[in-house]
């Protein structure tokens, strides 16, 4: 059966849910029951829970939905309160940030005021989900590389939306609520100081976007294709390397001249998508702040062609 397996015709086993840890660990906060998605098994045999929220994920779930219902309610209400017309223009609408007038200031709640509440409670979710994250990490002995990756997406986030704003002295610059007002931002971002593809930092995010793509769908790839001979238990194959690790080692050294170990793939991967809004926030920050004007950075520095 075993041979015929393939991404599409996937035996999902069955059994008792695994509830994990139950020696010396609080379950006070833990749900008390598990599931498993027929659906989601379709990529992975999946299990649902227990769900350890604990203080910090509760204040973070908590002040997530506000600002989640804060965001909702304000295209509600730009949409006159018109189901229809919330359907049908949902991709347009946006709440914005203050105006440049307003500089640092606390706006009227119609001018900015209510994106500033709005944004208080998304950066109260947001860290609060990383010290959830960092803490469960802790109780049960783990590495905090999850932890620490998390915090290199809120990086990029903080530099978008607080940090650079206040170096540049004003809340207009910070990136509105919206789906295509998010992307006409980024356009406008990069039409104002020069284009951004004259940004190394923006270059080198870019790079490892598509490098971190690359190297899971490759490594996920190479698991699928030895997973007949048990390579899809890489702790065994790191511990005692076997055919599995053997055949996907060659297999790398074929094609791309080298092979990464079955751990060291994973640091390789790990870098590369941390290094992405690592790069990112950088960029970022020292746009308007530093640099005014990429290209003619890029044209100083010898790789943007001068104006003939």
């Amino acid at each position: 059966m075993a041979e015929y397996q393939n991404i599409f015709t996937q035996v999902q086993v069955r059994a008792a849910p695994e509830m994990g840890l139950v020696e010396a660990v609080d379950l006070s906060n833990r749900t008390k029951g598990a599931r498993f998605s027929t659906l989601l098994g379709w990529l992975g045999n999946a299990q649902l829970g227990p769900v350890y929220l604990g203080s910090f994920g509760v204040i973070s779930l908590g002040a997530g939905l506000v600002w989640f219902f804060m965001v909702g309610l304000w295209f509600w209400d730009q949409a006159g309160y018109n189901p229809a017309v919330f359907m049908r223009d949902l991709f347009w609408l946006s709440l914005d940030p203050p105006a440049p007038e307003y500089g640092l200031g606390f706006p009227p709640m119609r001018e900015g005021g209510y994106w500033l509440i709005a944004s208080f409670f998304f950066l109260i979710s947001l860290c609060t989900w990383w010290v959830r994250t960092y803490l469960r990490a802790a109780a049960l002995g783990m590495g905090k590389h999850i932890a620490w990756a998390f915090a290199s997406a809120i990086w990029l986030v903080l530099v978008l939306g607080l940090i650079r704003p206040i170096l540049m002295g004003s809340w207009s610059e910070a990136v509105p609520y919206g789906i295509f007002t998010h992307l006409d931002w980024t356009n406008l971002f990069s039409l104002t100081y020069g284009n951004l593809f004259y940004n190394p930092f923006h270059a080198l995010s870019i790079a490892f976007l598509y490098g971190s793509a690359l190297l899971f769908a490759m490594h996920g790839a190479t698991i699928l294709a030895v997973s007949r001979f048990g390579g899809d238990r890489e702790l065994e194959q790191i511990a005692d390397r076997g055919t599995a690790s053997e055949r996907a080692a060659l297999f790398w050294r074929w094609t791309m001249g080298f092979n990464a170990t079955m751990e060291g793939i994973h640091r390789w991967a790990w870098w590369f998508a941390v290094l992405v809004t690592l790069t990112g926030g950088i960029g970022i920050l020292l746009t308007g702040t530093v640099v005014d004007n990429w290209f003619v950075w890029a044209q100083d520095h010898g790789y943007a062609p001068l104006d003939q």
